[in-house]
């Protein structure tokens, strides 16, 4: 019996896509919430290890939360090093949101460090890891690199400059494009709507598809959402938990409490 299949990393390729994949970012580090909106249809939901106060307890138990549900678990985890991304694919995540990124160098560390030897370095410790269902999927380990959806993070300037050296790294599966570290790298910090930002954004979604490979961001403004989609983007988050609850809760309190209405702002958010 082989790894499980991750039709995650087959749905976002620009040559087979129908659609893209819709996702929202979790950050309440909560199981409880997780599983709450993992039921409403989204396509995937990010657990964030970065900017969120996640750790390989909060994570296994939000995955073990989503699992029932028909959505895939990913994963940014604080750093991309091989001794987190090790942790990580343990707990049975089979794609993973490298952050920060800059070269292709990096993003060749990333995909070695989540593929087993002789392709990689991942250690092996499969007996005492919840991905292989500890040892009772017969062929997990001759059949787990296959499976494991590499998605890099692009959020500065320098890794925009690298970027067609990142897309032709193999084993990378996808490029993220990173809205809020680009424009603040750009000198337009909180600021992603910026006529400049968005050129950068568009330019990298094209030359990503241009590649051959999944183009991906994350963006609270459903204008830029949708023009993102147009270009073939195939893996975009529309939200985060934290958000949702943010504008509800404020919402609800400023019905009763007028004066509590947020001031208007053209601004675009991210999250």
């Amino acid at each position: 019996m082989p790894a499980p299949t991750n039709h995650f990393k087959r749905l976002i390729q620009p040559a087979t896509a129908e659609r893209a994949q819709i996702g929202l970012w979790l950050g309440l580090a909560n199981a409880y919430t997780a599983e709450l909106v993992a039921g409403a249809g989204f396509d995937w939901l990010l657990i964030d290890g970065e900017h969120s106060p996640n750790d390989l307890q909060t994570i296994l138990g939000q995955l073990q939360a989503v699992a029932p549900y028909p959505v895939t678990p990913i994963v940014r985890p604080a750093w991309p090093d091989a001794v987190r991304i090790k942790q990580v694919l343990d707990l049975g995540v089979q794609t993973l949101l490298a952050p920060m990124v800059e070269t292709a160098e990096e993003a060749a560390a990333v995909v070695a460090a989540t593929r087993y030897p002789p392709d990689g370095i991942r250690g092996v410790g499969s007996p005492l890891a919840r991905a292989s269902q500890f040892n009772r999927i017969p062929d997990y380990l001759q059949t787990a690199n296959d499976e494991i959806c590499v998605l890099i993070q692009l959020e500065t300037t320098t890794g925009i400059a690298n970027l067609d050296a990142v897309v032709a790294t193999d084993g990378v599966d996808g490029v993220f494009i990173g809205p809020a570290d680009l424009s603040a790298s750009m000198g337009h910090l909180d600021d992603p709507g910026h006529p400049d930002v968005q050129a950068v954004i568009e330019d990298s979604i094209r030359r990503i598809v241009a590649a051959g490979k999944a183009p991906g961001i994350l963006i609270g403004d459903e204008t830029l959402a949708r023009r993102y989609i147009e270009l073939g983007a195939t893996f975009v988050g529309v939200g985060t938990d934290t958000g949702l609850m943010l504008q509800a809760s404020t919402a609800l309190a400023a019905r009763y409490k007028p004066a509590l209405a947020p001031e208007p702002t053209d601004k675009r958010s991210v999250y």
